[in-house]
């Protein structure tokens, strides 16, 4: 039985509260109509677009980043808790692939573990002093890569991150950064 467009707002409003990072494609098959009908709700009900919501979620968070300014981090931070983990989100767009087979460079994908594992860091100065890093599987253009980066040693001068990325669950990246701190 299809819902009221009362009852699917209804439900559109709680599925964005419990899942900010839920896209319009996502919620359109959802809900069994339209990624326009979707945006329509959205805006009657005054609900921000995906990339504004993760925005709002990241900003609230990312005033405690220390180790580097928010605008030379690759990809958007969406949660953050210094010295224990963090999660960022790559959209890859056709300026990150090579133009002859559309997949992802590899540079775009350590860029955005490595600005995550130097974000994690609570301190002003945080470099990478060794990475050892695994690529899985190719990534296209038009996947979102989810970084996910937590602290697995933590020591007065040296801090260890662990980053994995995925594309939906599967996994396409896997990194150890070394990283070096200051003494304080």
């Amino acid at each position: 039985m299809k819902m009221t467009k009362k009852e699917r707002q209804k439900r559109l409003k709680e599925t964005i509260a419990e899942n900010p990072f839920i896209t319009d494609e996502d919620l359109a098959k959802m809900f069994s109509v339209s990624i326009q009908t979707i945006r329509l709700d959205r805006m009657e009900l005054s609900i921000p677009e995906l990339r504004e919501r993760i925005k709002d979620v990241a900003k609230k968070q990312l005033d405690d980043v220390k180790a580097l300014p928010l605008e030379e981090v690759i990809g958007e931070i969406i949660d953050l808790q210094l010295d224990l983990s963090a999660i960022s989100i790559l959209d890859i767009k056709p300026e990150h692939v090579f133009s002859r087979n559309q997949i992802a460079r590899g540079h775009h994908l350590f860029a955005q573990a490595n600005s995550l594992a130097v974000a994690i860091i609570n301190d002003e100065l945080a470099l990478t002093a060794k990475a050892t890093i695994h690529f899985t599987r190719q990534v296209k253009v038009e996947e979102r890569v989810i970084a996910k980066a937590k602290v697995t040693k933590l020591e007065k001068e040296r801090t260890v991150v662990e980053v994995t990325s995925f594309v939906e669950q599967e996994k396409v990246f896997s990194g150890r950064f070394d990283m070096f701190r200051s003494k304080n």
